[in-house]
């Protein structure tokens, strides 16, 4: 800068030099929330001892039938007719941390988390069930981490998928009226015949689901999702039993109890209360 008198002096600016301090730091702090929230969102699988030692030795879990049911009554559905009468072992969870879900933040409960049963006389045979919400940033980190635990090959996946009959999209509308019904979408690599009919456009299948079948498609696995569209809310008798033909075809690794016990069942079906009425 010149003065009136010729002379030439450096300006050193104090407002600019703080400004871009303040913006720097602000960065730097704005990337370490980012880190920390990327770490504290990543999917961590927790596998049993046995089950761990054999992963790090390079060995993958030997499975001929992965089985995911994904929301209440998918997973009510395997607890009730699957899980209860026949001998599995829990191998392994899951954890998942966003916004809908606090499974990283050290709760126990299995409502929290996604959790792995194994058949204790059919070891090849993994069940997962899936009643925690997991956001779009984790579904490919989720499906990752899980398949690349599991052998591909002569491996089939079956899905059973929850759905609203509200997001089912169908010209007819005593289709949608006859809720629960069964959809099906699978793989070019499954040869088998789905036990009903296919998921009709424009519907599509979203979430864990999609981000498996995608997986499965790319990988050249057999997988078959089966989406049941029902009109309640919650873990619900009729809903869970419509399940029953999407596992009637893998055979004697996977026995459904065909009729069980009511108190069985009172585990797991929630009784719907009114929680306030104007007349009450």
């Amino acid at each position: 800068m010149a003065t009136f008198f010729g002379e030439v002096l450096s300006v050193y600016s104090r407002a600019v030099d703080e400004d871009d301090g303040e913006e720097l730091e602000e960065d730097e702090e704005d990337e370490q929330i980012r880190r920390e929230l990327e770490e504290k969102r990543e999917v961590q699988l927790q596998w049993s001892p046995e089950v761990s030692e054999s992963l790090r030795s390079g060995n993958k879990l030997q499975c001929s039938d992965f089985v995911l049911a994904v929301g209440h009554n998918a997973s009510s559905f395997l607890s009730v007719y699957v899980l209860t009468p026949a001998k599995w072992d829990a191998v392994g969870r899951a954890l998942v941390w966003n916004e809908r879900s606090r499974a990283g933040t050290g709760q126990s409960s299995e409502e929290s988390a996604c959790v792995f049963h194994r058949h204790k006389d059919h070891p090849s045979v993994l069940i997962c069930q899936v009643t925690c919400h997991i956001a779009e940033d984790q579904l490919f980190q989720w499906t990752q981490k899980v398949f690349d635990c599991l052998q591909h090959r002569q491996l089939s996946v079956t899905v059973l998928s929850d759905s609203s009959v509200a997001d089912y999209k169908t010209a007819d509308y005593l289709c949608s009226s006859s809720a629960p019904f069964l959809r099906s979408l699978h793989t070019t690599a499954f040869s088998d015949q789905p036990v009903c009919q296919s998921l009709e456009q424009p519907n599509i299948v979203t979430g864990l689901s999609a981000a498996v079948l995608n997986h499965c498609q790319v990988h050249r696995i057999a997988a078959v999702v089966y989406q049941c569209y029902s009109d309640v809310i919650g873990p619900d008798s009729v809903t869970m039993a419509t399940y029953k033909p999407a596992l009637s075809k893998l055979g004697k690794s996977i026995q459904l109890d065909m009729s069980p016990s009511t108190n069985v069942l009172r585990k797991f079906v929630r009784t719907t209360e009114i929680q306030s009425n104007l007349y009450i």
